[in-house]
């Protein structure tokens, strides 16, 4: 069992920022995949950044390039969300989520936070 405790998020104004964390606790393997996605009201949840925990290799959605930047800590235990240069349209729930190496998709997941970007 894998328990994710998302914390960072607010109230910002267009063009600001938030760093977003992610603290994982419970059976954590290397090869286990860390993601955080967003769902906005009426919307369906959707993909925003990804690292491994072994290599620590990213990806990122299109509108999350450039602006945002997923890390790990050096504890390999909590996985950070910064994020830049806001826009209204990022207004979303932020959820932290882990998927295991041989998954489909993921597995375990966050309760989320809240990012609210006012304009």
């Amino acid at each position: 069992q894998v328990q994710l405790v998302e914390s960072g998020g607010g109230l910002v104004q267009a063009g600001g920022s938030l760093r977003l964390s992610c603290a994982a606790s419970g059976r954590i393997f290397s090869s286990y995949t860390m993601g955080w996605f967003r769902q906005a009201p009426g919307k369906e949840r959707e993909f925003v950044a990804a690292i491994t925990w072994s290599g620590g290799i990213t990806s990122y959605a299109d509108f999350a390039k450039g602006r945002f930047t997923v890390s790990r800590d050096n504890a390999k235990n909590t996985v950070s969300l910064q994020m830049n240069s806001l826009k209204p349209e990022d207004t979303a729930i932020y959820y932290c989520a882990c998927k295991r190496a041989a998954s489909r998709g993921y597995d375990y997941w966050g309760q989320g936070t809240q990012v609210t970007v006012s304009s």
